[in-house]
């Protein structure tokens, strides 16, 4: 972990300018439609909880960090498309955490208005806990793959006889 800050400074410019803008869309395109942002176009039967403003921008943070890990990766660290997935799960889970229980949708038509708040409100917390740590967790595998060795080539027989000869 320690290792980790050392890597986080030595970041390029681009890589911090991605990381801001990665976050700022990700507070507008969460909090715009769970009505954290107030506009005309969406509206909330359930006041926000206090922490879901902490969530969204810890989580916000962390989904423009992981995505700057894609901007100019040094030679021979492969991308990780697993890491990439927990990322997009964080996210989408954000999305849930701190959204209205009966304005979602999907929750609405699975559970009902009162299951939503009887079963879908108690679990809001625990889904926001379970998005920052998917998603440190992406950052974390994708930052520390970063400096790992990559693997030479695997060579055939013909090739090594060849390199032999030569």
């Amino acid at each position: 972990m320690a290792g980790l800050g050392g890597d986080l400074r030595r970041w390029p410019s681009r890589r911090w300018w991605v990381a801001l803008a990665t976050a700022l869309c990700t507070v507008v395109f969460i909090a715009i439609p769970t009505d954290l942002i107030d506009t005309p176009f969406f509206s909330r039967q359930i006041p926000p909880t206090a922490w879901s403003w902490p969530v969204l921008t810890l989580s916000a943070v962390l989904t423009g960090m992981v995505t700057a890990t894609y901007v100019a990766h040094p030679e021979g660290a492969p991308p990780s498309r697993a890491a990439g997935r927990l990322g997009m799960a964080g996210w989408l889970v954000t999305f849930f955490a701190v959204g209205c229980p009966v304005c979602n949708k999907l929750v609405l038509l699975a559970l009902g208005a009162t299951g939503a708040m009887q079963f879908f409100e108690p679990v809001q917390p625990y889904l926001a806990a379970a998005s920052i740590v998917l998603l440190g967790w992406a950052l974390y595998a994708r930052m520390t793959r970063e400096n790992s060795c990559g693997l030479p080539a695997r060579t055939t027989a013909a090739t090594e006889v060849l390199d032999r000869v030569l």
